[in-house]
């Protein structure tokens, strides 16, 4: 009777640890479509609930594109914002966290992925729209984008011109 419960108890346990790794894999390959734009490096999305979440790229930021509070329209701004709007528009993307998963004004922090395999966060330091940024914890990729926006800044692209 003994070896029967402990063999049942296991059952449950390997059930449940298989369950909770395909959750976990469903969810790191989840796909969400962006319902709104704000600028360079924060979107909305639609999550798996249904409900609509903010986005904030990891480890990159974006000139601003509007004048909001004490923050004026930087140079290359709009560009940066109208260039991701036009490489995410009727998109999904899959979202990856590091450390932190929210910042201090609720925004989810994430690197971004399109379905063809573009790394969102790195694509746009490379191409100048975006200047690296490092707040810890969340330095995963931190010396990829010193890298790229540097080579960004030698080529003259985006915002370097």
């Amino acid at each position: 009777m003994r070896i029967q419960h402990s063999f049942y108890i296991f059952l449950f346990l390997l059930f449940f640890f298989f369950s909770s790794a395909v959750q976990a894999q469903r969810e790191k390959h989840q796909w969400f479509e962006i319902s709104k734009f704000v600028d360079g490096d924060t979107f909305w999305i639609i999550n798996g609930g249904g409900k609509p979440e903010k986005i904030r790229l990891i480890g990159v930021d974006a000139p601003e594109a509007r004048r909001t509070g004490r923050k004026e329209i930087e140079h290359f701004g709009k560009e940066a914002s109208a260039y991701v709007e036009k490489l995410l528009r009727g998109k999904r993307v899959r979202l990856e966290f590091d450390v932190s998963k929210y910042d201090r004004y609720k925004r989810t922090l994430a690197y971004v992925y399109l379905e063809d395999g573009t790394f969102l966060n790195a694509h746009l330091v490379k191409e100048g729209y975006a200047t690296a940024m490092t707040v810890p914890p969340n330095v995963r990729f931190s010396e990829l984008f010193v890298q790229l926006q540097r080579e960004a800044r030698q080529h003259r692209r985006g915002l370097w011109k």
